[in-house]
């Protein structure tokens, strides 16, 4: 039958994993670094996947294709054997986590984050044990990805929360940038100067502010001058928002220290 179905361009898709977790129906694998559609008939055609792409690879394209089985996805979601005679692209080899916090490697598992083990979205419980809060280099990370081309405004530490955005080189620089700046803060960072795909940028930092419904934005950059595009990201997104926060402006001079600090 001709339907609508997901079309994953390889040559754009560098396998970050976002799109997995992102599609209800598990219709998305991982497999040999590029996301691939496991087969036709888990997938609805209705895109849920396709604002979860940082690189544009998915798209819904009309083609002849085998129709969605919605009983079909149940097995798989329930981790049964699905029918032998499904196109199933392959089972992807990816690590999952142990409780210790590391990786090993895996079965594709639905339980499990199925994309980019590096993608997976972690948030990190703060240490309630007051002298390990306070003692010398003690992380205030709160969560993981960081990174705003794998970051999800969805992710649940972004919620009403203050949002730190800062420049990939100002954590090096600045020697307390924990203790003074990220702690209680949930973080993305980027390169406005190395990183492609600036309208994906945009694209986020606005939906931090009008889905996520961030408390503040703190904009960190370092004195050089490509470092100020960060700020000219921040402020097209902000100004194409719905909603209207409080945004600060943080310049860190390249000995770390701080050479300007003001409320946009």
């Amino acid at each position: 039958m001709n339907r609508k179905i997901v079309h994953i361009d390889e040559e754009k898709c560098n396998g970050c994993g976002l799109c997995a977790p992102n599609c209800a129906e598990g219709a998305l694998k991982i497999i040999n670094g590029k996301a691939k559609l496991v087969s036709d008939v888990y997938c609805d055609g209705l895109g849920a996947c396709l604002g979860h792409c940082p690189q544009g690879a998915i798209t819904i394209i009309e083609r002849q294709a085998q129709e969605f089985d919605e009983k079909e996805v149940k097995k798989l979601m329930q981790g049964k054997p699905v029918h032998a005679s499904l196109p199933v692209v392959g089972t992807a080899q990816c690590a999952v986590p142990t409780k210790s916090g590391g990786f090993k490697e895996g079965q594709n598992q639905m339980k499990h984050f199925e994309g980019c083990p590096g993608s997976r979205i972690m948030e990190f419980k703060p240490n309630e044990n007051a002298a390990d809060t306070q003692a010398a280099g003690k992380s205030q990370l709160r969560q993981w990805p960081v990174q705003l081309h794998l970051i999800s405004p969805e992710a649940p530490y972004y919620q009403k929360a203050d949002v730190l955005l800062s420049a990939d080189c100002v954590a090096y620089a600045l020697a307390d940038f924990h203790k003074d700046y990220l702690k209680g803060k949930a973080l993305a960072i980027a390169c406005p100067k190395l990183d492609e795909g600036h309208d994906v940028y945009i694209e986020k930092i606005k939906s931090l502010v009008d889905d996520a419904k961030i408390n503040t934005l703190t904009i960190m950059i370092m004195q050089v001058p490509c470092c100020g595009g960060l700020v000219s990201l921040a402020k097209e997104a902000i100004q194409t928002a719905k909603r209207k926060i409080p945004v600060k402006s943080i310049v860190v001079g390249l000995q770390g220290d701080i050479l300007s600090e003001e409320w946009l």
